[in-house]
């Protein structure tokens, strides 16, 4: 078995893109959710909330060439890997291309503006929108394949799309193919970019916020007065390596991953199932050999949806305890869907290594159905611990848990 370690990781976010940035606006407690006055021309949509990545445009150095099957997400996803291939000094290193480098990498859909051209072809048999790229800008495995491209990466691409968990499923999932001696070096995480369509998706289950006077109040997570979750979007990217290889070429390590664990519900396409989470937290403990007493804190899932934050906390307690200190970045973020769970794990590694952890703000009086434990507030916490844990659960049934070391 090979350990696994990060030596480069990096986001495109509504807070920010440097973790500075980032911190700075944790510390402001203000989120990045906005009022979407476009929303209110969509019939039958309720909620006119989201968190966009403000501002963002193609890197200049990129080429027409080069981003030409690329939609927004695929720019994202593709900046993000190579803020973190830099961190990590491998950007230009013949180990991308030999083969002994690979892609694990995901989102719940590519980009959307091209399925309205495939929309109008079934719908009027009228094909003048598609262009030879558009299938490959919206496919849901777009962006690793974009990010395979673009690097010239001749490794194994594992595609990734399993809605919440897309990027925390792509760790999970290039963490093991170090460990198991198939990889020396992985870029793994996720991308997703804004789209009513996303919003929609969850405002027809009634699960979206509909706070659209006060956005700056909403989401909150695990409160008893929260009314549902914000569509976000954005990209993280971590680039994992096997331990001897980073110590060789002298690579500063940022953090090591120890345990993954992810299953499914079997029972219900979308509401979640406590015990089942349970079981994912448990396995994540198993896999780092490490009892629940080790974990210091718990990056939550948290969307702010009545079901999910009381299966979650209640599965959380359950497995770690009582007490445990936990919160969740998508009070500030919104639920960035393909790459929450990379933007959590790189806020996790982050706040670790500096032993304080962001409150979750807008969280005044915890619902007593959650389970019994730390929820953090007012300025976070100063914690010193050598474990966390990051922890997402998606559409299907599908749960992850990754715990990470301090390094």
């Amino acid at each position: 078995m090979k350990r696994v370690v990060v030596t480069g990781m990096s986001v495109v976010s509504a807070l920010g893109d440097t973790w500075p940035e980032f911190e700075l606006n944790l510390r402001k407690k203000q989120n990045a959710v906005v009022h979407m006055p476009q929303y209110l021309d969509v019939k039958g949509l309720h909620t006119q909330l989201a968190a966009p990545v403000p501002n963002f445009v193609k890197p200049s150095h990129y080429s027409r060439k080069e981003t030409r099957s690329m939609g927004k997400v695929s720019l994202m996803a593709t900046k993000a890997t190579e803020q973190a291939l830099l961190q990590s000094q491998l950007l230009g290193n013949e180990v991308l291309t030999n083969g002994d480098t690979g892609v694990a990498y995901g989102s719940s859909i590519g980009s959307t503006p091209p399925i309205v051209a495939f929309g109008d072809l079934l719908k009027h048999q009228d094909m003048s929108g598609i262009t030879a790229t558009s299938y490959i800008q919206m496919m849901g495995h777009t962006t690793a394949v974009n990010i395979g491209v673009f690097f010239g990466i001749k490794g194994r691409i594992h595609t990734t799309s399993s809605a919440c968990t897309s990027s925390s499923q792509g760790i999970g999932y290039a963490y093991e193919a170090i460990k198991y001696g198939k990889q020396k070096v992985m870029i793994a995480g996720g991308a997703e970019e804004l789209c009513v369509s996303a919003v929609a998706v969850f405002d027809i289950l009634y699960a979206t916020s509909t706070k659209n006077n006060t956005p700056q109040l909403t989401p909150r997570p695990f409160d008893v007065e929260r009314d549902g979750l914000v569509i976000g979007e954005g990209a993280g990217t971590l680039i994992l390596e096997e331990y001897e290889h980073a110590v060789a070429r002298g690579a500063t390590i940022l953090a090591e991953i120890v345990g993954f664990g992810t299953n499914s519900d079997g029972l219900h396409v979308t509401q979640p199932h406590n015990e089942t989470m349970a079981v994912a937290m448990q396995l994540a403990l198993d896999d780092a050999n490490l009892p629940a007493s080790e974990i210091g804190y718990v990056n939550a899932h948290g969307t702010a949806t009545d079901k999910g934050d009381i299966a979650e906390t209640t599965a959380t307690q359950q497995i770690l305890g009582k007490n445990k200190p936990i919160s969740s970045l998508k009070s500030y973020l919104g639920h960035s869907l393909g790459a929450c769970g990379a933007i959590e794990a790189w806020a996790s590694i982050e706040m670790m290594n500096r032993n304080w952890f962001a409150p979750t703000i807008q969280l005044e009086n915890v619902d007593p159905l959650c389970g019994e434990l730390d929820y953090i507030v007012g300025d976070g916490a100063h914690i010193d611990t050598s474990y966390v844990m990051s922890n997402n659960f998606a559409f299907g049934g599908i749960n992850t848990s990754l715990i990470f070391k301090r390094w």
